[in-house]
């Protein structure tokens, strides 16, 4: 351990007044929104979403004003969290997996779970794996460090939608699915337990699911790790009965309010039984707001454009780090990433990196201390990478810079025609350079006006952009691998005729 991490080990010690051996280890709870954008949440500026207990940890802990994912798109984004690596070092592009794809997150790729499993961790997740199921399950959680699971190993749109709104029929659920797959099925470790899922009643479950899990770490006197990856608030939007016409934002206020009461189930549960003072909480998304979806795909605030693209709307997102009594109630401007969360809870475990080239740092200087940043720079992929393109963007300080733009269909409908699909791929040769501190939103590139610094802080970033890229190495794509029907999962592997047999 070199000085510089030698003192922060030190400090945070220090910091949270415990002894460096024999203390006790934290639990550690990640919470993951899907297609969440930048200004959905109360505490961000929404006036109408209703998350007050997400409000009440942004206002208790620190909120997070430049926190980025790695992709536009959901299980790139995934990957990098779990490993604090780049989704092209684990091959997971482009785009998304699907129900029956043959490939997943590669074996050999470590999690956030494997690393503290031999710390003695218990480990858990409910939710969107949405990383893989391969053949006989090869990709789920149980086979990547969770020590049990409960969720939906995919989207909930890929399959026939029709138990999103068939039951009651009081409670309406919008959108449409993907037809000619198996319905939706739910997952207990690697055992479908309800095919199609009943999702007015999934939140409860997972709800169950955490208190359980919870309480018997609790009893066991075990650290934990609990990893809640949420459906909400991707499209199309449900909610059960407890949340359903409860907002005043309409379909997707209230599966913003579902998820927001699980977020409440499982602090109360943590207060109940007296682990509060010892759990760090962190939540962020995987991704932008699906814009091509009007009001029901959420809201990116200042940002321009949304999911699908590497303007900012797509990859910076709301970041809130809670931890009774040790993190300080304030806001940070420093640059982090989910990157930075593998490191960050090795760090706080006690336990060692995995030995592969991570993409992450160490954020306790942010959370403990109020200090600088470890993060220099972010840089930003599309849905579908490459060493031809390379980064299309770079972040580093205040300055942003393009080297790329493109639109998608995710985020179609906005009234910028930069944030379209028929905005197709164009060069930037001087790049386009943005202050995002004076223009958050990406309307006023500094290239075009002759800013004396231009010419300096562009070669500073092309110099980081080449630097990064030489060390990038692509890992081969398992999106390429392609999709096997008989892979999708099914709770009657046997029956016939598929897909529309697979029910129990």
């Amino acid at each position: 351990m070199g000085l510089p991490l030698a003192l922060d080990w030190l400090a945070t010690c220090l910091w949270l007044t415990v002894q460096c051996v024999g203390s006790s280890p934290p639990n550690l709870i990640l919470l993951f929104a899907d297609d969440l954008g930048f200004g959905d949440l109360g505490s961000y500026g929404h006036p109408s979403s209703l998350t007050p207990n997400l409000d009440k940890l942004a206002a208790q802990g620190l909120r997070f004003t430049d926190f980025y994912v790695t992709s536009p798109v959901c299980s790139p984004s995934r990957a990098s969290i779990l490993t604090g690596r780049y989704q092209t070092r684990s091959g997971i592009y482009p785009g998304v997996l699907y129900p029956g794809s043959r490939g997943g997150l590669p074996l050999n790729e470590t999690t956030i779970a494997e690393v503290l499993k031999p710390l003695g961790y218990n480990t858990a997740m409910m939710g969107k794996w949405h990383l893989g199921v391969g053949p006989n399950g090869t990709y789920l959680p149980t086979r990547q460090g969770f020590d049990s699971y409960l969720g939906i190993p995919y989207s909930h749109d890929m399959g026939p939608c029709h138990n999103l709104t068939c039951f009651p029929p009081d409670v309406k659920c919008f959108g449409y699915c993907d037809r000619g797959v198996v319905t939706v099925p739910l997952m207990h470790n690697e055992v479908i337990i309800q095919q199609p899922t009943d999702f007015l009643e999934l939140e409860t479950a997972y709800s169950k699911f955490a208190t359980h899990f919870i309480r018997d770490s609790a009893n066991k006197k075990q650290p934990f790790f609990l990893y809640y990856p949420s459906h909400h608030t991707h499209y199309p939007q449900y909610a059960g009965v407890g949340a359903a016409g409860q907002s005043l934002r309409g379909p997707f206020g209230d599966a913003l309010l579902e998820l927001d009461s699980t977020v409440g189930h499982i602090v109360h549960t943590l207060k109940d039984t007296g682990l509060i003072n010892n759990t760090l909480i962190f939540f962020t998304a995987d991704n932008g707001p699906e814009l091509m979806r009007r009001s029901h795909g959420g809201n990116a605030g200042l940002m321009k454009c949304g999911k699908g693209t590497t303007y900012e709307g797509g990859m910076r997102e709301p970041g809130i780090a809670y931890w009774h009594g040790r993190i300080a109630p304030g806001v940070t401007h420093e640059l982090a990433s989910s990157l930075d969360i593998l490191p960050t809870f090795a760090a706080l475990a006690g336990a060692p990196l995995p030995k592969v080239a991570l993409d992450g740092f160490d954020m306790r200087r942010i959370l403990f201390h109020g200090g600088p940043s470890r993060r220099k720079a972010m840089f930003y992929y599309p849905t579908d990478p490459s060493e031809k393109y390379g980064v299309f963007a770079v972040r580093s300080g205040k300055y942003k810079a393009h080297y790329y733009t493109r639109g998608a269909t995710h985020s179609d409908t906005t009234p910028d025609q930069d944030c379209h699909v028929t905005s197709f791929l164009k060069q930037h040769d001087p790049p386009l350079l943005f202050d995002l501190e004076a223009d958050p939103s990406e309307t006023y590139s500094l290239a075009a006006d002759g800013h004396p610094e231009v010419a300096a802080v562009l070669q500073r970033m092309q110099q980081l952009r080449d630097d990064f890229q030489a060390g990038m190495e692509f890992g081969e794509s398992q999106m390429e691998r392609g999709t096997d029907p008989a892979l999708e999962p099914c709770c009657r592997p046997t029956c016939s005729p598929k897909p529309d047999c697979c029910r129990c």
